[in-house]
């Protein structure tokens, strides 16, 4: 199999019957890629998230209770997830901020896999370290990476090979082949999708992660999707490092 990148004009948009979005923590999905996601729920997909860590470190409060915390945060990425027409969201709870890409988190990644079948695949490029811009500069998150890595060879190989992973098999789970792989967060875009007229509906969704919400990020966000759609005419958009996996 082929893994390659693959150039898309900003015209074509493809809708895919199924697709699974895989991240570290809840709200990172509500960053870079919920308008995306808001248009192909629109025309019929079938979208599944995947959280992979338990969120358990996202605050600095000094009474905080790390449980409650959990169960808040993952109310808040089921309520977020709702508003862009999302209703399977599953968590794998890895410890928040010690992820690491381990052969039991790919297993698991190749799981679902198996399980949605996706064509599909949306996840964190492991490739961005420091993503920088005229006005920010942005350390990428180490679970980012992980779970980015992780994805990655979930998809390729393993998830498409018979003999990696052969437990799975007893569970039911024959192999799958993803056609493409967008990646997230990250400034080397290929895709850009035009999200202007579900972009009330990304803010939205983000709106629902109060606990780690600051009242720069909406204006942020706002900001950063603006820049991403004046190249080519779009008042907000997304983009993507994508992949197109084939033979």
């Amino acid at each position: 199999m082929l893994l390659e990148a693959t150039p898309t004009t900003p015209a074509e948009f493809y809708i895919p019957e199924r697709a699974l979005v895989i991240v570290a923590h809840a709200d990172d999905i509500e960053f870079g890629a919920s308008g995306t996601i808001a248009r192909w729920t629109d025309g019929g997909c079938q979208v599944t998230y995947c959280i992979v860590t338990d969120n358990g470190a996202g605050s600095n409060k000094p009474d905080t209770i790390p449980s409650q915390l959990m169960a808040t945060r993952r109310a808040e990425q089921i309520a977020s997830a709702e508003v862009v027409g999302v209703t399977d969201v599953r968590f794998l709870n890895y410890t928040d901020g010690m992820l690491e890409p381990t052969l039991a988190l790919r297993k698991d990644l190749t799981r679902i896999i198996r399980q949605v079948r996706p064509q599909v695949v949306i996840t964190l490029d492991p490739t961005s370290v420091i993503i920088e811009a005229p006005d920010f500069v942005y350390i990428n998150h180490p679970d980012h990476r992980a779970t980015g890595e992780a994805a990655l060879y979930a998809v390729f190989p393993s998830a498409g090979t018979r003999l990696i992973f052969p437990e799975l098999l007893a569970e039911g789970l024959e192999p799958h082949s993803v056609d493409y792989l967008y990646l997230a967060i990250g400034l080397q875009g290929s895709l850009v999708v035009d999200i202007t007229a579900v972009h009330d509906r990304k803010l939205e969704a983000l709106s629902k992660h109060q606990s780690q919400l600051t009242p720069e990020d909406l204006e942020f966000v706002t900001r950063f999707d603006t820049e991403a759609g004046k190249a080519h005419g779009y008042t907000y958009a997304e983009s993507f490092r994508m992949l197109k996996l084939g033979e």
